[in-house]
């Protein structure tokens, strides 16, 4: 298949880039170029998606049989692509988030579950039933929390960054809010799986790691990753409520319950991930976190000190 790519240079998309090339599909990539492309002669077309009439005239004249569109977030970011390919393309991949759904009682988030209609990942949702109601033949795919190599969002590098220097680990609540991580790789293979599979037309699935992890288990396999006795890290426990941190965040995760079943994406992409938790930040500590260099960086530890003060 000849496939547009929307992003294609960072995480997620190095990954999912390298994988269809393997599958021996042509993969144009679709970003502002500033970044190389992951893959020797993969070719890039330059522009801002958010320019829209600018990102029309670039693919004007391209045809393709399918699309993934990694990094929209809003619906006006996928619109012009419909405009553009509906009718034209095979297979529409975009990348959601289970971040849409709405807080509940009963867990774990299963597709189909209700959204939150104030979330600030609302965009992904209205976008999917856009593309449902545009009868594109689309498929939505919903992680949870991404980690792996790569990583741009301070996820397991929030944890490193306390371990490697022997800090407390300030952690919100008792430390028993369960949640869930996916690979990047993993999320990579499922993607890939979704391609020109007639079951996953119109369908969402979830996409994550096979177990769920509490915040302090969370850090403990952390710690393992990073070569330490989990035994030895300075966990303290704080109520979130009683700061006030503006903006910034003083916790990579959102403090509550968030996890998904992965069960339909199991049995109807004929998938599994391949890492398991201490795996795969194995992976990220030694060929990201160390690599970069991010051990010897200094870190704003403000936030930590102002919980540890109190």
């Amino acid at each position: 298949m000849r496939i547009l790519m929307m992003g294609g240079t960072r995480f997620i998309g190095v990954y999912l880039t390298k994988r269809l090339v393997e599958q021996g599909h042509e993969v144009v990539l679709f970003n502002r170029g500033n970044h190389p492309t992951p893959v020797e002669g993969v070719s890039q077309i330059a522009g801002d998606r958010k320019d829209n009439e600018g990102l029309k005239a670039a693919l004007a004249d391209e045809s393709f049989d399918a699309i993934f569109d990694n990094n929209g977030r809003e619906l006006s970011d996928t619109q012009p692509l419909v405009e553009l390919f509906n009718g034209k393309v095979q297979h529409f991949i975009y990348v959601s988030s289970a971040g849409v759904y709405l807080k509940s009682d009963e867990m774990p988030h299963v597709e189909g579950d209700p959204v939150d209609p104030k979330s600030r990942h609302r965009g992904k949702f209205e976008t999917e039933s856009y593309l449902a109601e545009q009868g594109v033949p689309f498929t939505s795919v919903r992680p949870v929390y991404i980690y792996g190599p790569q990583n741009y969002n301070d996820l397991e590098a929030w944890f490193f960054d306390r371990i490697v220097r022997d800090r407390p680990i300030p952690i919100p609540g008792n430390g028993m809010a369960m949640t869930q991580l996916g690979h990047c790789a993993d999320l990579a293979n499922a993607m890939a799986a979704v391609l020109g599979n007639e079951k996953a037309i119109g369908q969402v699935y979830n996409v994550a790691g096979d177990r769920y992890v509490t915040f302090t288990g969370l850090a403990r396999a952390c710690a393992v990753a990073v070569g330490k006795d989990p035994k030895t890290l300075d966990l303290v426990y704080y109520d979130p409520k009683a700061f006030d941190f503006g903006k910034r965040k003083a916790f990579p995760m959102r403090v509550q319950h968030f996890f998904a079943d992965i069960h339909k994406a199991k049995t109807e992409l004929n998938w599994s991930p391949k890492f398991d938790l201490v795996s795969g930040l194995k992976d990220s500590f030694q060929n990201d976190y160390l690599a970069s260099g991010r051990d010897r960086q200094d870190v704003d530890f403000s936030l930590d000190d102002k919980i540890l003060s109190a």
